[in-house]
């Protein structure tokens, strides 16, 4: 089918789960964040799988095609996996500086980073048991988990991202063996941290990737846009991504409104076209929509694209996510029909 719909990975965490106006009013936890969930730690697990159950329900409704957990269970995009590896200290934190100028705690890297279990597992197979349709699962990249601590250990970002890389690598492998259809390794340092990220992160980024059993997508962006405002005019690494081992790139053309021939630049990898501008709390048009993926068409194939929102869904409010991912599908349909 052209234009499958997906989100990019996180859907809007309820708000008797979680404190929506304390997590909107700090970026995004690199550290655990347990001050945020509104249940007791002991009905905790229960409380996050009704609501990932909702977030399912949600996107089938919406027409969506191919489907996450919402990352319901997530403080933040990374910090689920990050916080989960051997070798850093959580308790005595270091500090970086946001793509904003910010400071915000990070663990330190104190010892070789090691993956000493499945951390998601148990989250796909939960999505797995929850739908039949096509599932996707997000997990943080090695460059950008790297960029989000403080190294005491290698002496070396290179060989700090390396050993993030051999964490994901593995966890990616036991997500395959349990029934993902896609993996998608979400980099969002590469668009801040360009230099750094053509040393050696696109290095680091394959060694997670390869081998991989499956369809695996990265996913570059400007930031979440609740919290980053000022958009570039265009993408400070993109296309360096032609040398990734990834076979999908997920990438925002609607808030920024992106000049789209830059995509030629990656042509023969699929395109995860981000339509859906998260800085308008309103639903788009589906014509809207169609429009945004009709820009993309003279650059990539028909065939090679599937369409999603900008970034994630997690800042918006329920009624416009829900809203917004409707608009999205029959956009697509619209321009599906125009091509079949």
């Amino acid at each position: 089918m052209l234009f499958p719909t997906s989100l990019v990975g996180s859907y809007c965490q309820p708000d008797w789960l979680i404190d929506r106006e304390k997590l909107k009013g700090q970026f995004p936890p690199r550290t655990r964040a347990k001050e945020l969930w509104r249940i007791p730690e002991d009905h905790l697990r229960e409380a996050q799988d009704d609501a990932t159950r909702i977030a399912i329900r949600d996107q089938e409704e919406a027409g969506l095609d191919i489907i996450t957990d919402g990352e319901i269970r997530r403080e933040s995009y990374s910090n689920r996996l990050a916080t989960a590896l051997g070798g850093l200290d959580l308790d005595n934190y270091g500090t970086v500086m946001t793509r904003s100028g910010q400071p915000v705690p990070v663990p330190r890297i104190v010892g070789p980073i090691t993956r000493e279990r499945p951390v998601e597992v148990e989250d796909l197979k939960f999505l797995r048991a929850h739908t039949d349709r096509q599932i996707k699962i997000t997990l943080p990249g090695p460059f950008t988990m790297s960029q989000q601590a403080v190294d005491e250990y290698y002496g070396d970002p290179a060989k700090a991202a390396m050993g993030y890389a051999e964490a994901v690598r593995e966890e990616i492998a036991d997500l395959f063996a349990a029934g993902a259809d896609v993996v998608q390794l979400d980099e969002p340092w590469m668009q801040a941290r360009p230099e750094p990220a053509e040393e050696y992160g696109l290095a680091a980024l394959n060694a997670a990737l390869d081998g991989a059993a499956g369809t695996t997508a990265v996913h570059i962006c400007f930031g979440y846009a609740a919290l980053t405002k000022k958009r570039p005019d265009g993408y400070s690494f993109l296309p360096q991504m032609k040398d990734c081992l990834c076979d999908q790139i997920s990438i925002e053309t609607a808030q920024s409104n992106l000049d789209t021939s830059v995509l030629e630049e990656i042509r023969g990898k699929t395109v995860i076209l981000g339509v859906l501008d998260l800085s308008d709390q309103t639903a788009e048009t589906p014509e809207a929509i169609a429009a945004r993926i009709r820009r993309a068409l003279p650059y990539v194939d028909a065939d090679k694209i599937v369409v999603a929102p900008d970034c994630g869904l997690k800042y918006l409010p329920r009624d416009v996510a829900f809203g917004k991912m409707q608009s999205m599908a029959q956009g697509a349909a619209i321009v599906r029909a125009e091509l079949s």
